[in-house]
């Protein structure tokens, strides 16, 4: 098959199997409103599906507009993403419903470069938006389509590269139908997410394996090309986990820099003396912390050694006022509570008071 028909034939055979084998059943399809469709693109980001669909539901259920999010507190949109990671998402998410209801009306835009202008939408995103939620004729570039594209034509380099990422974009708009834009776009994520995968692609069924470069040469291991290895930075860190006679769990908030910002996380000092004296500004105890054993938590950029100490029956000595940066929190407002996964991994693991 030459290239014309290859492409002249692609979106037909990407309908054939979705209409067999696709999604058609995910939430935010059923309405598929701007909002719900902005919503989910953002918590799909770095996510997978099945883990995004309860936070997605909980989230609508809480916030179900433009106006209800922009209106909500930080502390509640952290509280309703927090496990899902890369925070920063959640903020942007909040800051951009604030400037939907400043600049247009508290509805999403339908306007490409509107969208644009709004923190956490880049160009894949915005095209995502327009095509599901408004029918318009816009590609998509995620990570699923780029793998599709990359071994279907047989793309060399990474493709972080703007080179290659600028050779990918002009192949994903060539390739867009003049109709079902939105079943179009969504095929396109259901085919790298189920078939071709990262690993192990299943290629004997896939729409279009007859034309596929990767597989014809045996280099579906090899495409898309890896990102140049780079090494991560280790990072460490104390965490105090202090509990009162009532069972209540000291937190402070992170503020300034950081993907924790805006959520509640234990205390976190450099080592254990200045964890003793980080806790002691704050509750009066007796004896030494017990060591709970260390784990590792990874982020995009660094991996976080965590070494956590805890005190049992400490006595509070602060009053807390509104709006301070610590809290003592009981077992039954933490879920309530945006906290980083890998605290609420920790007060999970190592507490019979909570529930979380």
């Amino acid at each position: 098959m030459n290239t014309a028909a290859s492409i002249g034939t692609f979106a037909i055979r990407v309908f054939g199997w979705f209409d067999r084998h696709g999604r058609h059943d995910l939430p935010w399809q059923h309405p598929r409103e701007p909002y719900r469709v902005w919503l989910s693109e953002i918590m799909l980001q770095q996510t997978q599906v099945q883990t995004a669909i309860p936070y997605f539901l909980r989230f609508v259920r809480d916030l179900p507009n433009v106006a209800a999010l922009a209106a909500a507190e930080s502390g509640q949109v952290m509280a309703l993403w927090s496990g899902l990671g890369y925070y920063a998402r959640a903020r942007n998410l909040h800051g951009a419903a604030k400037l939907c209801v400043q600049h247009h009306g508290g509805e999403l835009p339908g306007d490409f470069e509107a969208l644009l202008a709004l923190p956490g939408i880049g160009r894949s995103t915005a095209g995502a938006i327009l095509a599901q939620a408004f029918e318009q004729r816009f590609a998509i570039l995620d990570g699923n389509v780029k793998r599709v594209l990359t071994r279907w034509r047989g793309i060399e380099g990474w493709p972080g590269t703007p080179a290659i990422e600028k050779k990918l974009w002009e192949l994903a708009e060539s390739l867009l139908p003049a109709e079902r834009l939105p079943d179009y776009t969504q095929a396109l994520m259901d085919l790298g997410a189920t078939l071709c995968t990262r690993a192990n692609p299943t290629c004997a069924i896939c729409p279009i394996q007859a034309d596929c470069i990767a597989r014809i040469r045996s280099r579906t291991h090899e495409l898309p090309t890896a990102k140049p290895s780079k090494i991560q930075p280790e990072r460490e860190c104390t965490m105090v986990l202090a509990f009162d006679p009532q069972g209540r769990v000291l937190l402070q908030r992170r503020d300034g820099p950081g993907v924790w910002n805006g959520l509640w996380s234990l205390p976190q000092a450099e080592d254990s003396e200045s964890a003793t004296q980080l806790l002691a500004q704050h509750a009066r105890f007796n004896g030494e912390p017990a060591p709970l054993p260390g784990f590792v938590h990874i982020f995009s950029h660094y991996r976080l050694h965590i070494a956590p100490l805890r005190w049992n029956d400490v006595r509070p000595i602060d009053r807390i006022a509104e709006g301070d940066i610590t809290r003592w929190a009981a077992p039954d407002e933490l879920q309530g509570i945006g906290l980083p996964a890998p605290v609420r991994k920790l007060l999970t693991s190592t507490s019979e008071h909570f529930n979380i």
